[in-house]
């Protein structure tokens, strides 16, 4: 009895035992998942934070980029302005050279990159016929009036004349929608319409403030931005916009020179005159397209055509600091409702992108 007695304790001992060693497995698996999902934890939220840096940094080069492509374009319309009224050149000049000029140097970059291949757009008839109108109605019309109008006026007043673009956009997509416009379009137009008079009439409307042959070619000019931005869509789903424009400026710098024969004008070739040529060439066309376009990558269209807002602003001071432009109060005026129209106009469609996305994202 006494044998079954410490045979059983000895049983009892050995499960015991058995258990202690169960539990201390099970204890350490749960310590292993548990170290497991913390290394997990930390590297997910490394990850996330890696991440968001990474968006912020994206989104501050992107901001960089569309912004200092704004004031480029600006400074442009500036160095325009400088050579009309100190260098005496004039717009029948100036354009089909800086046509010329930036087509063929970025026409050059893709030769040299894709050799025979940058030469494909013309292997399609349809393809070279769109180029050539996008190159003559849209960048050529738009480039001279553009010009034009800066040699009747100033950078600042031609350049927010053109941005009146993105309402005549607006309202013809009222008349082929068949709507009226929305509260903030109509605010928008309201604007547009009241900033356009200030600039034109100082509020006297018995008298013009800015000629009539200005404020006409202006308007061309904001006309021309919807051709410009409109016609190449269907080109834009095959070529990348940067061959586009280079090829386009090639077109239209040719059909502009048969019109106005540029090397019939003398002028001294000063540096001054140089200098303000090749900035615009370069910096105004080249380099300002290139960051534009990277700001877009970045931050999407819609939030890169708010930032390049800053361009009339930038063409408005130059031409008051560095060209003694005399504005008045009123003219300022005028510009903020233009630019505020812009505004308006460019955060509604941002919010209506954002809307698309958050619909896109839900129903993946």
């Amino acid at each position: 009895m006494m044998e079954k007695q410490e045979k059983t304790e000895s049983e009892r001992s050995e499960r015991e035992r058995q258990d202690m060693r169960a539990e201390r497995g099970s204890n350490g698996k749960e310590a292993e998942q548990a170290a497991l999902e913390h290394v997990r934890q930390e590297t997910l939220e490394n990850t996330e934070q890696g991440t968001t840096a990474h968006h912020r940094t994206a989104g501050t080069a992107g901001i960089a980029a569309t912004v200092i492509g704004g004031c480029l374009w600006g400074f442009s319309g500036a160095c325009g302005q400088y050579l009309f009224d100190v260098e005496g050149v004039t717009a029948r000049w100036l354009v089909p050279c800086r046509l010329l000029c930036a087509g063929f140097l970025m026409l050059a970059y893709f030769i040299f990159k894709e050799k025979k291949q940058a030469f494909r757009i013309w292997k399609k008839r349809h393809d070279g016929a769109d180029v050539v109108i996008y190159g003559v109605l849209g960048l050529m019309l738009c480039q001279f009036t553009y010009f034009y109008t800066i040699e009747l006026s100033n950078a600042g007043t031609a350049t927010v004349i053109q941005y009146l673009a993105p309402v005549i956009i607006m309202v013809l997509m009222c008349m082929l929608e068949k709507r009226t416009p929305k509260a903030m379009e109509l605010i928008s137009l309201v604007l547009a319409v009241f900033g356009v008079f200030l600039i034109a009439t100082h509020g006297n409307i018995r008298q013009m403030a800015l000629s009539k042959e200005a404020l006409v070619t202006g308007l061309i000019s904001a006309c021309t931005v919807v051709l410009y931005n409109v016609q190449p869509r269907r080109l834009l789903a095959y070529y990348p916009s940067p061959y586009l424009l280079a090829w386009g400026m090639a077109v239209g710098g040719l059909v502009l020179a048969a019109v106005f024969r540029p090397w019939e004008y003398q002028y001294t070739m000063s540096p001054s005159l140089i200098g303000a040529f090749l900035a615009i060439v370069i910096l105004g066309t080249v380099v300002a397209f290139s960051l534009y376009m990277h700001g877009v990558k970045l931050i999407g269209p819609a939030k890169a055509s708010l930032y390049a807002c800053v361009e009339p602003i930038a063409a408005t001071l130059l031409s008051a600091l560095w060209l003694h432009e005399p504005f008045a109060p009123i003219d300022f005026l005028g510009f903020a409702m233009i630019i505020a129209t812009i505004l308006i106009l460019g955060y509604s469609d941002l919010k209506k992108t954002e809307k698309a996305g958050e619909a896109e994202g839900s129903r993946g």
